[in-house]
């Protein structure tokens, strides 16, 4: 089993030490339909067992049932698990469908709160700004922040879907460890703004959805095809001709995922990785799964090489994937660079 445990990687600068993969854990109570709680729960132990120790969630995920799911794994694993979640997104329990964006101090404060009962930890590691406020300063946001942890309830600071710019801004007030964004074969256009930024300042980039939400593996070829609950469905770029332009694109991965006799979800996580180190970046990509199997596949993916020709192969994909990433992009770094 200790073969099988993945490398570290460090964090951002602050010294906050990690497994080179993570583990998203929306999914596991929210999202993506139904879910297996005992098997979700065993991939938990899975993961940790061999090496993966950041676990990710957020207030939002199942309007904090993700969060209090993973409480007692965590608290059973504190001294091993370095913990992630976020604040930003409200929903409102009377009407779930609709969303609001909020950075302002008084719903900061109330937000760690409510994460650290949920959670049932004293502190949390890495807490991020889950998407941005434009109507306020993102200074006062991250000064916010800075005084949570000066105040002993947060660890590390983080940042989601900010564009290079607000890195920057953000980071002249309070040290970030990590920026959380989309990334994958299929979303590349943080590496334009975001990127440099990131590598700038000794920021820790954190890739979500590096496996395009499923759609990287051939799980499913249009989301017309998932549950009525899974909110994939409205994304532009898994659905109607998007979907089949799009599932064309993976011809390449799947003979590349041959040659190495690997799935095309390992080749996908295994360009994230190398991608991340030919630009000169600490990268901790968090694929998310509530089954074994899959954390097993996916932390033997940091282990495959892939060749230059390869890499010319795979190179091309993202400029040729149809729709955007999501319905409305203004709440992301793309659709504010």
């Amino acid at each position: 089993m200790t073969d099988s445990r993945i490398a570290k990687v460090e964090l951002g600068t602050a010294g906050l030490e990690v497994g080179v993969q993570g583990l998203g854990c929306m999914g596991m109570s929210a999202a993506y339909g139904p879910t297996d709680a005992d098997e979700a729960r065993a991939t938990l132990e899975r993961a940790l067992e061999l090496g993966v120790t950041l676990f990710d969630t957020a207030d939002v995920y199942g309007l904090g049932e993700n969060e209090k799911f993973i409480s007692p794994f965590v608290k059973a694993h504190r001294d091993e698990v370095v913990l992630a979640t976020k604040f930003g997104i409200f929903r409102d329990p009377a009407e779930p469908t609709k969303r609001a964006i909020r950075n302002d101090t008084a719903y900061i404060r109330q937000s760690v709160e409510g994460s650290l009962k949920r959670l049932g930890v004293e502190v949390i590691d890495l807490y991020y700004m889950h998407r941005r406020d434009v109507n306020i300063p993102i200074e006062e946001t991250v000064g916010t922040m800075a005084e949570l942890v000066r105040e002993g309830k947060v660890k590390h600071l983080g940042l989601s879907e900010v564009t290079g710019g607000e890195l920057r801004a953000a980071h002249a007030v309070h040290p970030i460890a990590a920026v959380q964004s989309e990334w994958s074969l299929f979303s590349r256009d943080i590496e334009a703004g975001v990127v440099p930024a990131v590598r700038e300042l000794g920021v820790a980039l954190v890739p979500y959805s590096p496996l395009g939400r499923g759609f990287l593996t051939g799980s499913f070829v249009n989301a017309e095809d998932l549950t009525s609950d899974d909110f994939r469905r409205t994304m532009p770029r898994f659905t109607g001709d998007n979907a089949a332009a799009n599932a064309a694109l993976l011809e390449p991965v799947r003979a590349v995922a041959e040659a190495h006799g690997a799935s095309p979800g390992q080749i996908a996580l295994a360009w994230v990785q190398q991608q991340a180190a030919l630009l000169g970046l600490p990268v901790v990509p968090i694929p998310g799964t509530r089954k074994r199997s899959r954390v097993e596949e996916n932390t033997a993916a940091t282990r495959i090489v892939l060749t230059e020709d390869e890499w010319a192969v795979l190179e091309p994909i993202a400029s040729k994937v149809a729709g955007e990433r999501y319905a409305d992009m203004s709440f992301s770094s793309a659709g504010r660079e």
